[in-house]
């Protein structure tokens, strides 16, 4: 190894210490641990994992979602399938029965998952849609007995009041992307409009789940931005997709990130935030080599498994199965 890559060594090593001393990493640091050569990014993704276990151990936050409504969603996020904007050819549905919900969670229960999240395509939920929502959480949380969390787009303070009366444990609302790409990627609301939610979120007593999609097109200089960001509020989980191109999107045609490209800013946010949980999440099983060990090798400490919003996913044993070859428990 020559002295170059000696230095940068003692680098990731010190930023390590200072997360282990509870100091943690400036953006400064944070813009180099993104930046080290590749003959170091095994040492940065090895670190990464070496805080992951020492501040989380070895158990993997195993997570599977609910659709509840799907499609024709009033937003023109690019990336979406499920915008009314563009013709994708996915299917739509509106709100399911309890009933339906209940036999979907009880089987997430049995397959192993900690968590069940119910999502809804929409820009946020009106009185009737919430009151029906409200019903399904509370059916679940009678017959199943799981952990429910919820991402139902914009919320008011009521509606967070009532989801934490009712249990939820956390709420998810992603940022997407950085600040200063967000007007690109969605221009029916605002990246101020998603922190308010989160604050509100936040100030009715829930937890935080948010993060984005990388691969939008994004340099690596936004992605430490996003990562930045996401340090700033300190989610209890991080949730970070990777792009799927869905046909019929305006980035339908987007080039794939490279595994190493993923594997940097999984690592840096790890540095980031030593105690969250960070989820790999849409395009794991199609973006990368191997559906994500390496990744749970290099920061993460969660997945999604049985599909996602609007693509299918592994099956809950394969991920079970991936999870204990590598030395970690489902």
């Amino acid at each position: 190894m020559n002295n170059n890559n000696d230095n940068t060594l003692e680098f990731i090593k010190k930023c390590q210490e200072k997360v282990f001393s509870g100091l943690g990493i400036s953006a400064d640091d944070a813009k180099k641990l993104l930046e080290v050569p590749e003959e170091n990014l095994k040492d940065l993704a090895k670190c990464a994992n070496e805080i992951t276990l020492d501040f989380n151990g070895k158990k993997v936050d195993v997570e599977q979602l609910n659709n509840i409504k799907k499609n024709a969603c009033s937003e023109d996020c690019t990336f979406c399938g499920q915008s009314a904007f563009f013709d994708t050819g996915i299917e739509s549905y509106q709100l399911p029965s309890p009933e339906e919900v209940i036999i979907k969670a009880q089987k997430a229960k049995e397959e192993g998952a900690e968590s069940y999240c119910l999502v809804a395509a929409w820009r946020e939920p009106s009185p009737k849609d919430f009151e029906k929502v409200c019903k399904i959480i509370t059916e679940i949380n009678t017959k199943v007995g799981i952990s429910v969390e919820c991402s139902l787009g914009f919320l008011t303070v009521e509606q967070a009041r009532k989801l934490k009366e009712l249990k939820v444990k956390r709420y998810n609302h992603n940022l997407e992307t950085a600040k200063s790409k967000f007007s690109e990627i969605c221009t029916t609301h605002t990246y101020e409009d998603r922190l308010k939610t989160l604050a509100i979120a936040r100030d009715a007593g829930l937890e935080l789940c948010t993060g984005g999609i990388i691969g939008l097109g994004e340099t690596r200089e936004q992605r430490l931005e996003l990562a930045l960001e996401l340090a700033r509020l300190y989610p209890e989980e991080v949730t970070i997709n990777i792009l799927v191109p869905v046909p019929g999107t305006p980035l339908e045609l987007q080039t794939n990130l490279e595994n190493s490209e993923i594997v940097r800013i999984f690592s840096v946010i790890r540095f980031l935030l030593p105690e969250s949980v960070i989820k790999i999440s849409g395009g794991r099983e199609t973006q990368l080599d191997d559906s994500g060990e390496e990744l749970l090798q290099s920061g993460a400490n969660g997945i999604i498994t049985e599909g996602y919003l609007t693509m299918g996913g592994n099956e809950a044993k394969k991920d079970r199965q991936m999870i204990e070859k590598i030395g970690l428990k489902a």
